[in-house]
């Protein structure tokens, strides 16, 4: 075998197995995974979609398309402070509360909070006993869905096999 057919040693490293490469990244307490893009990336934490994440990046200062375990500690920094100032950086027809019931300031929730929020706009509506409430209560379609073919749950639906046989053999 020649010098130029031995394989390669673990000095020639991928990018994956860098030293500076981080497999998780720690963002509004959540795990985001560092072979992702960075945009594609921080639509895992919970109110954040693809554009909220093109205006985060963008504002940071990073390339959309890097990895963010490639990221250095000090630009995981500047893309947390982003994700903080949300609500600052996007215009408010964008936020993903518009006109919030408590103070009626247009808010963009994320992470725990915005799931906090549904829970309690859910428990509001069940209080105050609005139909839509109501519908939550028993557990049906709430938005208008027609629910007599689809949505059966619990119910000994059809016609059983057994019922079919002795109506055969009569």
């Amino acid at each position: 075998m020649a010098d130029n057919d031995e394989p390669e040693t673990a000095s020639e490293e991928t990018p994956e197995e860098a030293e500076d490469f981080s497999y998780i990244v720690r963002v509004h307490a959540t795990d985001l995974d560092g072979h992702k893009p960075i945009t594609l990336a921080l639509t895992a934490i919970s109110g954040v979609g693809d554009r909220i994440a093109t205006v985060l990046t963008d504002h940071a200062d990073l390339p959309r398309g890097q990895r963010i375990g490639d990221l250095e500690d000090e630009e995981v920094d500047r893309l947390k402070e982003a994700v903080q100032n949300v609500e600052e950086l996007i215009p408010t027809w964008m936020v993903n509360r518009r006109k919030d019931v408590r103070t009626g300031e247009p808010l963009h929730l994320l992470g725990s909070d915005l799931d906090d929020a549904h829970r309690e706009d859910i428990n509001r509506l069940k209080k105050i006993q609005a139909y839509r409430g109501v519908r939550h209560e028993q557990g049906r379609k709430v938005r208008g869905q027609r629910t007599r073919a689809n949505g059966r749950t619990g119910l000994a639906l059809g016609v059983s096999r057994a019922e079919q046989q002795a109506k055969a053999s009569e």
